[in-house]
């Protein structure tokens, strides 16, 4: 290749790592000409080339004496086309979250195992709502109602790929059930299919010799990152049943038939042992890889003659209902035998359980934690998170419903039973409850409605106090532009607010349509009542197809996909630790990629690295540092900036990013932080913000972890005389900071685990 190219290591390496959305090398390097050095397509270390030759001046590279490398990980989450289906995810991936939240406090192991048991099975409850929700479009609405003769969907104006489905089986039920659970069985196997081949590409990357763990600091486990085994423990119980569910749902009609009967009870048999295995304690136990730990053989040879058993059962019930059963007394839907109530029970069941549960765990640990550690929701943010998950979906559940009624029929609430088939023509019944949960979401718009207005009244009075303190860096007419900016910025912080207003209306919600369809107090197609289920229920089909579409359009667009790789930028840096099909965990891929390339860059004592990470990436350089062993760690150093790891992972995963983590971390590295108070996402990691405080200007002189690691950096810059105030550069171009250099030239002269000096 012609130009320059440095790929020597040693020396100085000042090895960067991007945040959210994949920023590109080219933006990260800030340089045009990047090019790969180490890696692929979908994770690569970049450096600059320049096309004229060796360049010269301060900042270029020197072989084997400075470098500027980027590592790009983005396309983990934003890069394939396949990436577009993890919309329907969310569900799953918040669930998993919640896992994370849970607090760990010393003195409640017992309990703590009792919740995550909970948590394992609510989790697999929800991959039984959302293949529950297929199942009853395909087979109950299309299937059992629409393909009946004389029905929407067996007449001349019906889609031919479906009409046929009434010409052939018009009178005969079974068959139409056995073709129609194909459906959610083919989109159950595209799960099965993503999972499998991102466990392959991610989970099963082996981590680099030499880590130890450091104890007391999770954070610090190796085998957060080994979860190859208990991730296929874990999908070959959800798949199955998930199967069982579909299985269930095309014999439970026929229960009057002893074949009928018999496929009921393995079904329902699959089911029973997939929940027993999920709420085992081993099921998604990690093992060190480091250690000579068992591996639970006992678990995976049960897990693996589950995922035998439960295809097979499915089969010979598709078989056997094509074939023919005896038809069963008429049903205006599709007959079950109460599992979908039971579930249901049980689901409510455990979240009460959980209630209690999280808030005593989280109770004993700011008993033991104090005041130092920031807590989302006090502590509460794993149940308020679970119940979210729950609610979304159920809410993408009840939109396939309705979207599936209206593209084939007209939708109504379902009526108790006549004994004789009614003219039903186009209409397709669905069950009335389902219709009072549909009237839930005007009341949680309401709910966002009223977290947005508190909102803006919480930015108007922080804006109000914040000016008079501005006027002397801004002066009079910019004072009030930056300090909307600042307290805009600062609505972060409420994130737990809104996290509990919409729980709250909803759980309101919930309690007062229960108790309404209970009752029988009104009628969900007439009234106010009416009026707010069939809102609901279009809401809800226009959230599914407005899904579909963006999927579609993300599909063919690179840009859209880094766009909604954001959401899984944060989700999915924790491990699938209770739900499988959730979107993949890139750091089980990226933490041994940089632990590698990091020994590769340092490996005689006179080198070092400056790992510099932004956003994202500085949550990510975290978790890096606390897994090198202590001879690399004396040749390294961390720059972080627009960091979340105080305001939002500690706040929210405060097991994994409390204060003793955060120390645990200082006293590994020499470590600077860069933040702004225009900024949403970042801030600092020890001290709360505050820019008016002695030390943050350079005129103290404390001692703590806030004044050695924290650094302020103005945004927008102080206009000089004459000039127009800079535009604020929010939460992005910390590298072009003027901030950035010196902080970059004061972690390159410190020696290891020395601290950094304070301001002054």
């Amino acid at each position: 290749m012609d130009g320059f190219l440095d790929t020597s290591r040693g020396g100085v390496t000042e090895l960067r790592v991007h945040g959210v959305s994949g920023t590109p090398p080219a933006a990260m390097l800030n340089h045009p000409s990047p090019r790969l050095v180490v890696g692929d397509g979908v994770t690569g270390f970049y450096r600059r080339w320049w096309p004229g030759g060796r360049p010269a001046g301060e900042h270029a590279d020197v072989p084997g004496a400075r470098h500027r490398e980027a590592y790009a990980w983005g396309n983990l989450t934003s890069g394939g086309r396949m990436a577009a289906l993890w919309l329907l995810l969310l569900p799953f991936s918040l669930a998993n979250l919640s896992y994370f939240m849970l607090p760990r406090p010393e003195g409640g192991r017992r309990l703590r195992h009792a919740a995550e048991a909970a948590q394992r099975l609510l989790a697999l409850l929800l991959t039984g709502t959302l293949v529950g929700a297929l199942t009853t479009a395909g087979v109950d609405l299309v299937g059992w109602q629409c393909a009946q003769a004389g029905r929407a969907c067996s007449g001349d104006a019906a889609p031919v790929w479906v009409r046929w489905l009434g010409d052939l089986w018009g009178s005969r039920t079974s068959p139409r059930l056995a073709v129609t659970a194909l459906v959610p069985l083919g989109v159950l196997a595209l799960l099965w299919w993503l999972a499998r081949r991102t466990w392959e590409r991610d989970e099963r990357t082996v981590l680099p010799p030499g880590g130890a763990a450091r104890p007391g600091v999770l954070l610090a486990r190796p085998r957060l990152w080994h979860g190859g085994e208990p991730v296929w423990r874990l999908r070959a119980v959800h798949v199955s049943f998930a199967a069982g569910s579909v299985g269930l749902a095309v014999a439970a009609p026929y229960t009057g038939d002893p074949t009928g009967r018999a496929l009921v009870l393995a079904n329902a048999g699959v089911q029973i042992a997939a929940a027993v295995l999920a709420a085992l304690p081993g099921i998604a136990r990690r093992t060190d890889p480091y250690a000579d730990e068992p591996s639970s053989p006992g678990l995976t040879g049960a897990c693996a003659a589950l995922r035998a058993a439960a295809p097979l059962v499915v089969l010979v019930t598709l078989v056997a209902a094509f074939d023919g059963l005896r038809e069963p007394p008429y049903a205006p839907t599709l007959p079950g035998v109460g599992a979908g109530t039971f579930q249901t029970a049980l689901a409510l069941g455990l979240l009460a359980f959980l209630l209690v549960a999280v808030a005593v765990l989280a109770g004993r640990d700011r008993r033991e934690g104090g005041g130092e550690q920031p807590r989302a929701l006090g502590g509460m943010a794993a149940w308020f998170v679970l119940v979210i998950a729950a609610g979304v979906g159920n809410a993408l559940a009840l939109g396939v419903l309705f979207w599936t009624a209206a593209f084939f029929g007209t939708p109504a609430p379902s009526r108790p039973a006549p004994s004789h088939p009614a003219p039903f023509g186009r209409v397709l019944l669905i069950d009335e409850p389902l219709w009072w949960a549909a009237a839930l979401v005007p009341l949680l718009a309401a709910g966002t409605l009223v977290a947005a207005v508190l909102l803006w009244g919480i930015r108007g009075r922080a804006a109000a106090e914040l000016a008079p303190r501005l006027r002397p860096y801004y002066g009079e007419g910019d004072a009030p532009a930056v300090a909307d900016t600042w307290a805009l910025a600062s609505l972060t912080d409420r994130a737990g607010l809104v996290l509990g207003v919409l729980t709250g209306v909803g759980l309101a919600g919930l309690g007062a349509v229960t108790v309404v369809s209970q009752l029988r107090l009104f009628t969900p197609d007439g009234g106010v009542a009416g009026l707010l289920a069939t809102g609901g229920s279009w809401a809800m089909t226009a959230v599914v197809v407005g899904l579909v579409l963006l999927g579609r359009r993300t599909y063919g667009d690179p840009r859209l996909r880094r766009t909604v790789g954001i959401v899984w930028d944060v989700s999915t840096f924790w491990p699938r630790a209770i739900h499988p099909l959730s979107p993949p965990c890139y750091t089980e891929r990226v933490v041994p990629e940089l632990i590698a390339r990091v020994g590769a860059l340092a490996r005689n004592d006179g080198d070092e690295v400056i790992v510099s990470g932004h956003s994202q990436g500085s949550v990510i350089a975290a978790a890096l540092t606390l897994q090198l062993d202590p001879a690399l760690l004396r040749r390294t150093r961390l720059l972080t900036h627009g960091s979340p790891l105080r305001r939002l992972y500690a706040a929210f995963f405060p097991a994994y990013f409390g204060p003793s983590t955060l120390h645990a971390v200082r006293e590994s590295v020499s470590w600077l932080n860069l933040y702004r108070l225009s900024d949403p996402i970042g801030g600092p990691v020890f001290r709360r913000a505050d820019p008016f405080a002695p030390g943050v200007h350079g005129d103290g002189d404390g001692d703590g972890d806030g004044e050695t690691v924290d650094r302020f950096c103005w945004d927008p810059l102080q206009p000089g005389p004459g000039e127009p105030l800079p535009s604020a550069r929010w939460h992005s171009d910390y590298w072009l900071d003027p901030a950035y250099e010196e902080a970059l030239s004061r972690l390159t002269v410190l020696g290891p685990a020395h601290p950094a000096p304070a301001d002054g």
